[in-house]
């Protein structure tokens, strides 16, 4: 593409040169008459086979492209498809998620999962990088978690073992920082492992707490240990995961979102649905950093429900022997 550039202006400048000193020429000699029709007629031609090779490669940029972005939408829907379609409501907690990716693909990862025995998984990622080998390992990162928790019980032990994994199957430039919470609504009591993720703000009857126990980062060791922590919830009391797309948004002046701004706005918004709350604090940032994030956001709210009332089975069950007693 240069070489045509050259040659096109080598000759256009030729036959400047020629028809400028040649002027007095052009009626008197019909040999230089015949070189500049000839050079000038060359240019043209030069002229025309560039504009069709730009034409050519116009074509095929905008082809590679489309192929492009067909894939990158492919793989957004793909990714859409792992997070959570419906969120659990009968378990004790009432939940908001959400994730807003920066740049049409997300690194970010929550996940919501439902277990027998009145048990809810809940959890959320953030991993290192950007772009499709994010987004590649977190679809892995869901993969794997769903089946540990089919054959681990502990917090500790599902962490561990996922931290294994994570070390193995990447780099040591690439790790995950991760929250992970178990939740039973017998004693309504949530036991979780942080590992090297934000702390979670808690508003409520434990509110200033930190949930900071766990460790480092999935990934990068392969022998890291975990340890767990507890909180009991009581109805009311408000949970918000978030990734660092949230608190490290940033305005015109280069001044964060940050983690106080984010907790005010929860508290004065703890009586609202989660709904509600989420779209607030979505609102807060668009407006605080503009409608563009630069990193993927990604919230998660969750809200400690009424416990549910026992007293209609037995009062069933009470009614099933009067009947049988009357028959």
């Amino acid at each position: 593409m240069n070489r045509d550039k050259l040659y096109l202006l080598g000759l256009l400048l030729g036959a400047g040169l020629l028809l400028f000193l040649g002027r007095n020429l052009l009626q008197q000699s019909v040999l230089v008459t015949w070189g500049l029709t000839f050079g000038g007629a060359t240019g043209v031609i030069v002229l025309v086979a560039a504009l069709y090779r730009v034409r050519l490669e116009l074509q095929a940029s905008r082809g590679l492209l489309a192929r492009k972005e067909a894939e990158l939408s492919f793989a957004l829907e793909v990714q859409r498809a792992l997070f959570p379609r419906t969120l659990p409501e009968n378990g004790g907690l009432e939940f908001a998620a959400i994730c807003i990716p920066a740049r049409g693909i997300s690194g970010d990862y929550y996940d919501v999962i439902q277990l027998p025995g009145g048990r809810l998984i809940f959890a959320i990622g953030d991993i290192s990088g950007k772009g499709i080998s994010a987004a590649i390992l977190m679809a892995n990162l869901q993969a794997v978690l769903r089946t540990l928790i089919e054959t681990s019980q502990s917090p500790v032990e599902v962490c561990s073992r996922l931290n294994h994994h994570f070390h193995q199957v990447t780099d040591p430039s690439r790790f995950a920082t991760f929250f992970y919470a178990d939740w039973n609504v017998q004693d309504r009591r949530l036991t979780y492992v942080n590992a090297g993720h934000h702390s979670p703000v808690l508003i409520g009857s434990c509110g200033g707490q930190r949930l900071e126990y766990g460790g480092l980062p999935l990934g990068m060791f392969q022998d890291s240990e975990f340890q767990a922590g507890e909180v009991a919830l009581q109805p009311g009391d408000l949970l918000v995961l978030y990734s660092d797309g949230v608190t490290e948004a940033e305005s015109r002046d280069g001044e964060e979102f940050g983690e106080p701004r984010l907790a005010a706005l929860i508290e004065e918004s703890r009586g609202r649905p989660v709904n509600e709350i989420q779209e607030r604090v979505l609102d807060a940032v668009r407006e605080w950093s503009g409608d563009e994030p630069a990193d993927d956001m990604t919230l998660l709210i969750v809200k400690a429900a009424e416990a549910a009332h026992k007293e209609a089975p037995d009062a069933q069950r009470v009614g099933d022997v009067a009947a049988s007693t009357a028959g």
